[in-house]
């Protein structure tokens, strides 16, 4: 009998410890689509699970995981930025026409990132200073950067292909596969990478990553224990705005052309992803890692619909509008379970 009794706890810690969290069923879940995508892929098609099909899909999806972080960062505290695809379009002009002039690439670089950093800040003026809503606060940011954006040029302006900033988007091969099935990656996928590795250490190895969560908890809360709720709030904003420069030179580099209206619903797009892979609407759960699936997940959906011929392009904002919400609703769920345990 008191073996049985001495048992019990350590059967149920065990089953405890490979339960997962409700937090993670968003991102499981996301995980599982992307899986078995690949598989309907696969099977369907053919030639998903190769060198290639992986190369392609993060050469071709670097900027949108870039983006996905830096929503992650606002999306985990409540909050949503609406400005990025129009940063983009702003910041990649400049650059182009900067650099077509005879700039010096690393200073046009550095400059499209600033600007981002500018809205982004502005963005966290609004909303920690002047108590504006983050939806209208990013979307006056959205308006004004789409509009100087119009105001640069109305015509696409081309990047020198002799530029140093197309070298970004330079392909080295890792791995020589048979035919043109080969592993090769770009240093804007290695930027993104970094991106992403930086931003995972930052939300979980350090006090801005902690504050960043509990603001999402409960920002009352937050100011109670003490925590830098105003520093923080400006940070992300900035962290949003500053990848959102990046992002514009990773897809600058890669396609060589800027026009005002370049990014238009790309920040719909990131917020698709981050909330597919799991971050909730409401802050305080998400992850990272969780976004680039999510943004993966929009990337090989739109693989599989070129492969297929027979779906119009214009259902893939539909297909993604069903996925979201099924995320949606899942999020809902974990959100009503939370508050009853």
């Amino acid at each position: 009998m008191t073996s049985t009794l001495i048992e019990r706890p350590t059967e149920r810690s065990l089953v405890s410890r490979f339960r997962p969290k409700l937090e993670t069923l968003p991102t499981l879940a996301a995980m599982v689509i992307f899986v078995a995508m690949i598989i309907y892929g696969e099977v369907a098609y053919g030639r998903i699970v190769q060198f290639s099909t992986i190369s392609n899909l993060f050469i071709n999806n670097a900027y949108l995981i870039i983006l996905a972080v830096g929503l992650t960062f606002v999306i985990l505290t409540g909050g949503i930025d609406l400005s990025v695809g129009a940063v983009i379009a702003i910041s990649s002009l400049v650059g182009v026409m900067l650099a077509n002039a005879g700039w010096n690439p690393l200073v046009v670089i550095v400059l499209m990132i600033l600007i981002g950093s500018v809205f982004g800040l502005a963005s966290g003026i609004l909303i920690q200073y002047f108590n504006v809503q983050p939806f209208i606060a990013t979307l006056a940011m959205m308006f004004l950067a789409r509009g100087l954006a119009s105001i640069l040029s109305t015509t696409p302006e081309r990047l020198d292909d002799d530029s140093p900033i197309r070298s970004l988007s330079t392909e080295w091969k890792i791995i020589d596969g048979p035919k043109i099935n080969d592993l090769v990656v770009t240093p804007n996928v290695l930027i993104a990478v970094l991106v992403v590795i930086i931003a995972f250490f930052v939300l979980h190895r350090t006090r801005l990553g902690r504050t960043v969560y509990a603001i999402g908890g409960s920002e009352q809360s937050a100011l109670l224990m003490g925590l830098p709720v105003v520093r923080t709030k400006l940070a992300i904003y900035i962290i949003s705005g500053t990848l959102a420069g990046l992002a514009a030179v990773v897809y600058t580099s890669k396609l060589g052309i800027a026009q005002n209206i370049t990014g238009v619903g790309w920040e719909l797009d990131a917020i698709a992803a981050v909330i597919i892979g799991g971050t909730l609407l409401t802050g305080g759960a998400g992850f990272v890692l969780g976004s680039v699936v999510g943004a993966l997940v929009l990337g090989l959906m739109n693989v599989l619909i070129t492969r297929d011929g027979s779906i119009p392009p214009e259902a893939t904002t539909i297909i993604t509008g069903g996925i979201l919400l099924v995320f949606v609703l899942l999020q809902r769920l974990v959100v009503s379970r939370k508050r009853k345990t």
